[in-house]
């Protein structure tokens, strides 16, 4: 199937895009191009073709739930600009 400037330009009607004269030509042929792949695409037999598996499938590999760094806490709260009891101090940003 090939696309020529006038079904283009109704197209970019539809689609509310302005498009220029030279516009339409490329976008006539970067188009029929597409569509020729799809009917290629389309006309392959595909009877007796199982389809591929789905990703979701797959169980999902687990990792233990374990601690894998040092707690370091009193290293990040000494430079940090504002703690109390613990706690990371912020601006107040909502009133």
């Amino acid at each position: 199937m090939s696309l020529d400037r006038e079904q283009v330009r109704k197209i970019a009607h539809l689609a509310r895009l302005q498009i220029t004269d030279s516009e339409a030509a490329a976008y006539a042929e970067s188009l029929s191009r597409i569509l020729s792949l799809i009917e290629q695409m389309n006309a392959v037999d595909t009877n007796g073709v199982a389809p591929m598996a789905h990703p979701n499938d797959a169980g999902l590999r687990l990792r233990a739930d374990a601690v894998t760094e040092t707690n370091q806490r009193e290293k990040f709260q000494a430079i940090a600009p504002a703690v109390q009891a613990g706690l990371y101090l912020v601006p107040k940003v909502i009133e």
